[in-house]
């Protein structure tokens, strides 16, 4: 059954990498299980793959297949109906962007979420008013109504993020708070809220100065890292700054790592998060009080 399209969820990720590793400790490769199977190779890579939905039938012989005891059979198949459920994201579908569905599993499952902009407040830290007057920029041929409902699909990812406690660490530049995005209310409200959500216990934002040296970030794209604490989901991490609407995203462990370690680099010569309300306040008394 084909999965209607709304992204992958973490439960979903979870069982697929199971059964793919029913399947290696079987020693079959997918040609080979598939064979036994009487399947196109192609279809047990897509369900591998997380792209299709878990059928009951199919996932029954693979088990059967693979040799699975009874617990780990009665196990799996007792998840399926929580797998093949839509995240809490499928009716933001029309909000997305395709590799942002995909992507969506991750974030749900994050324990730790870092993230970088070279020149813009980051998304995460965005108000409505702010990633509204952002979006018209880079997509001026999209309409209010579209605008806004991507304003309202941000607004609940925050939600989401604070309610699964997700810890948010957000580094950029001094000068990405002097960026003028919409009109001087629009930016009023911007600092006013990192001022806020910098307060908060289960986020961290680092600044640059404006006069500091390079440092490893210096120039790269807006950036997101994931870090995710079940074994079954990789650690990802995005880079946008291509063409609206797309992005790079990487899961293997040399692009994560090296990003990983351009973040930590670059958060030690980042100002000392403590500083962080000072600064804010004085960029707000400076231009918006």
């Amino acid at each position: 059954m084909a999965r209607e399209r709304s992204g992958r969820t973490a439960r979903h990720l979870v069982l697929v990498a199971r059964l793919r590793r029913l399947r290696e400790g079987a020693g079959l490769s997918v040609p080979q299980a598939a064979t036994q199977l009487g399947w196109h190779p192609s279809t047990l890579r897509r369900l591998e793959q997380a792209q299709t939905s878990l059928d009951v039938g199919q996932v029954s012989a693979l088990l059967a297949v693979y040799g699975a005891g009874a617990a780990e059979t009665d196990d799996i198949m007792g998840r399926l109906n929580a797998a093949n459920m839509p995240g809490w994201w499928h009716p933001w579908r029309d909000a997305m962007a395709p590799w942002l569905m995909d992507l969506m599993s991750v974030e749900s499952a994050a324990g730790v979420v870092r993230t970088w902009d070279p020149a813009l407040v980051p998304l995460l830290l965005r108000t409505p008013a702010y990633a509204m007057a952002v979006d018209e920029l880079r997509c001026p041929d999209r309409d209010a109504a579209g605008r806004q409902r991507r304003a309202d699909f941000l607004v609940e990812r925050q939600k989401r993020l604070q309610e699964q406690q997700t810890r948010l660490w957000a580094l950029l530049p001094v000068t990405a708070l002097r960026v003028r995005v919409g009109g001087d209310d629009v930016m009023r409200e911007q600092v006013r809220t990192i001022q806020q959500i910098a307060e908060r216990g289960d986020v961290t934002v680092q600044l640059h100065p404006e006069y500091a040296p390079p440092h490893p970030l210096t120039g790269v794209p807006a950036l997101t890292l994931y870090r995710v604490e079940i074994r079954e989901i990789a650690d990802h991490v995005v880079r946008e700054g291509g063409l609206p609407g797309t992005a790079e995203v990487w899961d293997s462990p040399h692009p994560v790592q090296t990003y990983q370690g351009m973040l930590d680099v670059s958060c030690v010569m980042a100002m000392r998060p403590a500083r962080t309300g000072e600064v804010l306040q004085d960029e707000y008394d400076r231009k918006w009080a």
